[in-house]
C-alpha cells in the first residue's frame, strides 16, 4: 500500500508534463511558440529552418551565434 502514494505522485507528474504538448507540431502555433515564423518555400537568407508549418511552408527562426 506503500506505492500507491507514489503512483499517483508520479501519474500527476506525466500529466502535467503532457500539457506542453497540447499544440500539434508542424502547426503554425507550434512554429510561432518557439519564436519562429512560417515562410512559402524557403527561408530568407541567414535565416535557419527549424520545423515545419504545413506541407508547403518552413518554420524559419533567426540563428544565433554566441
Amino acid at each position: 500500500m506503500r506505492i500507491l502514494p507514489v503512483l499517483c505522485a508520479l501519474l500527476l507528474l506525466m500529466l502535467q508534463g503532457a500539457t506542453g504538448l497540447s499544440l500539434a507540431p508542424g502547426s503554425r502555433q507550434d512554429c510561432e511558440r518557439r519564436g519562429g515564423f512560417c515562410s512559402h518555400q524557403s527561408c530568407p537568407p541567414g535565416i535557419g529552418r527549424v520545423g515545419l508549418c504545413s506541407e508547403q511552408e518552413f518554420c524559419c527562426r533567426m540563428r544565433w551565434y554566441p
